[in-house]
């Protein structure tokens, strides 16, 4: 295929649902998506490419029956499912931009993300989200129609004449397409390359989240660019279960239609490892936090001192001896090889089948992953790489190709995709992924996207094969107060690879003389370590406290610190008595940590950690810590 980036515009089609109706021209009768019928018991059912266009046919018609005319912006409110995709299309197909909304939004934020779009129809999964846009006067003004999902209203409750149902429009569409033949596909021919598409608000970890407007061009170029990639092809089905009101999920959607493959759409996290093994995907993509449980899930499965523990041990330290030789494509010493061959049988396949056992590879990404989490699975014969982008880039600017993966990097950028390093190290990004800017926000536009060149607020280097490293984000680089620069994302991810039951941990030492960390545990994980040992009934903050987790978790922060310079390693930790809160404003809705707000709501433990007189103990003097480091034990 093409590589230039002239090539690639040429080879892509102008807008979303015109590469969604090309693809079904070329492959009517493969099936495009797997998705659960939530019954009970559940079972999978099968969208071909052409049955999926005669359902976005419908929903389009409908749509235009309504009265949505191009431009005019739709709010999308639901988990990932099926309805999300086909809608999403449809709403492309009449030329109109989806705006996204994550389900977990609050009522209040989802307001300004709808009055600040402008939407005019919304789209919501269910009663509760239906009722974060009734009664409220604004919008009350401002929606003309509210499409609801999944009808679960309780009679008499949340009645308005503005909804309508998802079950009703298809019929709907199908007589105004019949009394209008032809104008879906009319409305489909007149959007044009640098039409908006969608508009994707970022986050949010510092201030007011930023629309970012995604044009059809840059879907479509993602498409191609990541065939042209070959990373997946044809015959790959795809596992989708991220927020589609994320530009991660949302571009899955774009790259599968380009090349061709099935996906697997279902949105429910509690049960990715169910789904994974029935439907057997051969690529997954996650953020780290799902690759760090089922690396953790795997490391406490077993009692340390149990048979079944060491049998795994042995056979990570194994797999950890044959990485070399297999990513160099060289044969192994004949012992290690057979080594090799029993690990792979005793507890690697086991591994596998939990994911399938078809998995080719894994992609990471919204977020930094570890290097040790990687070298983990690759032990086991499994392929984690990582790839880049962020909302403002469409999602994926870069990706490590899994034939050849260089752990630590994002990989190489996507063909036509232009990355350079400005004087102070941040990561600059050019093409026609980029967004057309922020909405509403003609300034902080004009700083941000300057020349063409997207100023992405991370830093990184790039070595001389072109390959990408991020070591952090701009603004949260840390200072001490000894004038060395910490690298938070760097110390986290130590702390995290090395600390099975840690969920999250937040590093802190700007203007201090030393780093230290909050840590929160990870529910799950502390309610398995209760079960074995007799301490079901207690709460999260009770385990938390209890002296075996403190000495649990002061061995994983020094094997963390084994991997840290001096200056970066953690002195002191607080162990925190509960996990962090959306309705606190401490996640947002992508669950990523707002510092501010917990650096705000934890203030007197933070200060308790660097008073000389205060509680906090640190867990390694500074001789240890010291020795610690120079000797790498």
């Amino acid at each position: 295929m093409a590589n230039t980036r002239t090539e690639l515009i040429v080879a892509s089609e102008r807008s979303y649902p015109a590469m969604f109706r090309r693809r079904v021209a070329v492959s009517p009768r493969k099936v495009a998506y797997y998705y659960p019928a939530r019954t009970e018991p559940e079972e999978w059912l099968t969208l071909t490419w052409e049955q999926a266009r005669v359902k976005v046919d419908a929903l389009a018609g409908a749509l235009l029956d309504l009265g949505l005319v191009k431009g005019e912006r739709v709010a999308l409110a639901s988990s990932t499912r099926i309805e999300w995709v086909l809608i999403d299309l449809a709403i492309a197909c009449c030329g109109a931009v989806t705006t996204t909304v994550y389900p977990s939004t609050k009522a209040e934020d989802e307001e300004f993300i709808l009055t600040d779009s402008g939407a005019v129809f919304c789209v919501v999964e269910n009663s509760e989200q239906l009722a974060k846009v009734l009664g409220r006067p604004a919008l009350d003004k401002q929606l003309r129609c509210i499409v609801l999902i999944d009808d679960d209203r309780e009679p008499g409750r949340y009645v308005d004449a503005r909804v309508v149902r998802y079950d009703d429009l298809e019929l709907r569409g199908e007589v105004y397409n019949d009394k209008h033949p032809g104008e879906v596909g009319e409305s489909i021919a007149a959007i044009e390359r640098d039409d908006i598409s969608t508009i994707i608000y970022t986050s949010g970890t510092t201030g007011t989240p930023k629309g970012a407007r995604i044009s059809h061009g840059s879907w479509t170029y993602e498409g191609v660019a990541v065939d042209a990639h070959d990373i997946i092809n044809e015959g790959d089905m795809l596992y989708i279960w991220l927020p589609l009101a994320h530009v991660f999920g949302r571009d899955l959607l774009s790259a599968q239609i380009a090349v061709g493959t099935e996906s697997a759409i279902d949105g429910r996290v509690n049960r990715i490892v169910q789904g994974v093994g029935e439907v057997k995907p051969t690529v997954m993509v996650g953020v780290p936090r799902i690759f760090e449980k089922i690396r953790a899930a795997v490391m406490t499965m077993y009692p340390k001192r149990g048979l079944k523990g060491r049998i795994s041990r042995w056979a990570f330290a194994v797999g950890r001896d044959s990485r070399s030789y297999r990513m160099e494509e060289r044969r192994m010493p004949v012992l290690l090889g057979l080594k090799y061959k029993i690990a792979d049988r005793l507890v690697y396949s086991k591994l596998k089948a939990k994911l399938g056992g078809r998995m080719r590879f894994m992609v990471s990404g919204s977020a930094k992953l570890s290097t040790q989490v990687q070298e983990w699975f690759y032990s086991a014969g499994i392929t984690l790489v990582e790839g880049y982008g962020l909302t403002e880039t469409s999602a994926i600017a870069a990706v490590d190709h899994p034939t050849k993966p260089r752990f630590g990097t994002v990989g190489q950028p996507l063909p036509g995709v232009e990355v350079r390093i400005a004087a102070d190290g941040e990561v600059l990004i050019n093409g026609p992924i980029v967004a057309h800017g922020y909405h509403n926000l003609s300034e902080v536009s004009a700083e941000t996207f300057q020349d063409g060149w997207f100023h992405t607020g991370d830093i990184g280097e790039l070595d001389a094969d072109g390959y990408l490293r991020i070591t952090d984000r701009k603004k949260d680089v840390l200072k001490s107060s000894n004038g060395k620069y910490i690298a938070p994302q760097k110390v986290e991810n130590a702390i995290m690879a090395n600390t099975p039951y840690a969920a999250q941990a937040i590093v802190l030492g700007e203007g201090r003389s030393y780093a230290s960390a909050l840590v929160i545990l990870d529910r799950d994980s502390l309610d398995t370590w209760a079960k074995r040992r007799g301490k079901s009934g207690m709460s999260y903050a009770e385990l938390t406290r209890l002296p075996e987790i403190r000495a649990s978790i002061d061995r994983c922060i020094r094997r963390a610190n084994e991997r840290l310079e001096r200056w970066e390693s953690v002195k002191k930790y607080v162990i925190l008595d509960r996990e962090l809160s959306l309705e606190l404003d401490e996640l947002t809705p992508s669950l990523k940590v707002r510092r501010t707000n917990v650096l705000t709501h934890f203030a007197p433990i933070i200060e308790d950690i660097y008073a000389e007189t205060g509680s906090t103990v640190p867990f390694l003097s500074e001789k240890q810590l010291s020795a610690s480091n120079e000797t790498g034990e």
